[in-house]
């Protein structure tokens, strides 16, 4: 192990990553992430997110063999963004402090909206909403709600 990983290992793991910044590695986002496994410190299959493709390609990346992702961090979600039920929306903005990458918008005491583009699925703003008033939906049931 070493203190200072190699950079162009760190790039190269980080954008293996989905970049949804959730926590379910043990880790504060996906770059810290990248820089325990470049470490030798993390192993390759903590991240539900990318899944057992995340997990394979990451081993890949390292030299090591391949494995499963660990289930018990969560399961994989391919394609899910939040969606804020507007008319149920307090305004808060807990949700708003919540989120890692800034994709929602709104003031306090006025509704929240998720810019779909920004938003990772990371599902941290589900649990921060005191009215449950935030879905995670499917690109399908994007469309379906009008929310693209």
């Amino acid at each position: 192990m070493t203190d200072t990983p190699d950079p162009d290992l760190v790039e190269r793991l980080d954008r293996l990553l989905p970049q949804t910044q959730c926590g379910q590695c043990g880790f504060d986002g996906c770059r810290p992430y990248a820089e325990a496994m470049a470490r030798g410190e993390a192993d390759i299959d903590r991240c539900p997110p990318g899944g057992n493709a995340g997990a394979r390609a990451l081993a890949k990346a390292l030299g090591v063999p391949a494995k499963p992702y660990d289930r018990s961090r969560g399961q994989h979600k391919p394609g899910e963004v939040a969606f804020i039920i507007e008319d149920e929306c307090i305004g808060c903005t807990k949700c708003i402090q919540a989120c890692p990458v800034d994709a929602i918008v709104g003031g306090p005491k006025h509704m929240h909206t998720v810019i779909d583009d920004l938003c990772t699925g990371c599902e941290l703003c589900v649990p921060a909403c005191p009215v449950d008033c935030i879905l995670m939906v499917s690109d399908q049931q994007r469309g379906a709600n009008g929310s693209t």
